[in-house]
């Protein structure tokens, strides 16, 4: 980590030196990029790489990053440039400082579209079963989703140990009385375990009830849909001072509705001030959800890197993204593809 704070502060340097030449010559100079280690954030990191030097002639880095490490180094030290898929929960309150403050600035506050955690289900199940509109639906028929080991109660699919989700799922199982009402939690284990188990309900046209997220090659691939819970968010007290806390440390959880995902792009002051009509680029920037997972699903599939993955979006779909340029950048970057 050390040595990435320090190349990209080397980076960093040349940029705000190139940024007088920058704005004379129309060109947003040297800019460094974050590529978190999940693949719609690499994606995004290698899509925004060939948009801005393609299309606006920035000299463009990409760098590695990661969620708290990308955020403070954004705040303390202005680099990298660019962060495109941060998620905003981790770091809510330093970040609202740092914007404040105007050393860093939210380009996007939605860059994908339908993202979010949760409670999730197959479609064929709402298909099959109309009436289960929200979670309280759900969990009144646990006879839809039989426990693997006791088909006399329902199964709620949690998350491996060691994730977060596995306490904010078990404390929420608890907070609506689950297990009273015939429920049992499964332990998948592993992530492996956690798709393993869609996987089998999907093919196999079971019922499956439990966490993931979007966006992701899962949702993409078999089109989960994420459950109302049919209650209201109930507070930031309840969720981060016992819903998302060990159970020894939550001892009267009370129902909610999951909190809400915040995903930013995020820029630095430098990199708007010389950035020119790059920074209209980010602003506009919204992947789709139903393009995005897949896109994730291609990755998937073909074990197509960032780099690969950019290309094929830009070559497919190009009715999404020349939307978010100008004629004349979209011209530029389909004669580089």
């Amino acid at each position: 980590m050390k040595k990435l704070l320090l190349s990209t502060a080397i980076i960093a340097s040349g940029a705000i030196g190139l940024a007088g030449q920058a704005s004379a010559d129309g060109h947003c100079g040297t800019v460094t990029i974050a590529e978190m280690n999940w693949n719609s954030a690499a994606l995004m990191a290698q899509v925004d790489k060939i948009i801005l030097s393609e299309g606006y002639g920035c000299e463009v880095e990409i760098v590695p990053g990661d969620t708290m490490p990308t955020a403070t180094s954004m705040m303390e030290k202005g680099v990298p440039d660019i962060a495109p898929e941060l998620w905003a929960n981790a770091v809510a309150r330093p970040l609202a400082v740092a914007v404040d403050e105007g050393r860093l600035h939210i380009a996007s506050d939605a860059p994908i579209t339908g993202l979010g955690e949760g409670w999730f289900v197959l479609p064929h199940t709402l298909k099959d079963n109309p009436e289960l509109k929200t979670v309280l639906d759900v969990i009144e028929r646990p006879d839809l989703f039989p426990h693997p080991e006791d088909p006399s109660k329902g199964a709620l699919h949690t998350c491996p140990s060691g994730w977060n989700c596995q306490l904010t799922t078990n404390n929420l199982y608890r907070a609506f009385d689950m297990e009273a009402k015939g429920w049992l939690l499964v332990d998948p284990g592993s992530s492996a375990g956690l798709n393993g188990s869609i996987s089998k309900a999907a093919d196999s046209n079971q019922n499956w009830l439990g966490y993931y997220w979007a966006p992701t090659d899962m949702i993409g691939k078999y089109d989960m849909q994420m459950m109302d819970f049919g209650v209201p968010f109930a507070g930031a007290d309840n969720w981060d001072g016992c819903i998302a806390l060990p159970e020894q440390e939550c001892e009267d959880p009370k129902p909610s509705a999951w909190t809400e995902s915040v995903v930013n792009t995020v820029i630095t002051d430098d990199f708007k001030k010389r950035a020119g009509d790059a920074n209209d680029y980010l602003t506009k920037r919204v992947f789709p959800g139903p393009v995005m997972n897949g896109m994730l699903v291609y990755m998937t599939e073909e074990q197509a890197n960032g780099e690969d993955a950019a290309y094929e979006f830009l070559s497919k779909h190009s009715d999404v993204w020349s939307s978010w340029v100008s004629a004349d950048v979209a011209a530029k970057v389909k004669a580089a593809l």
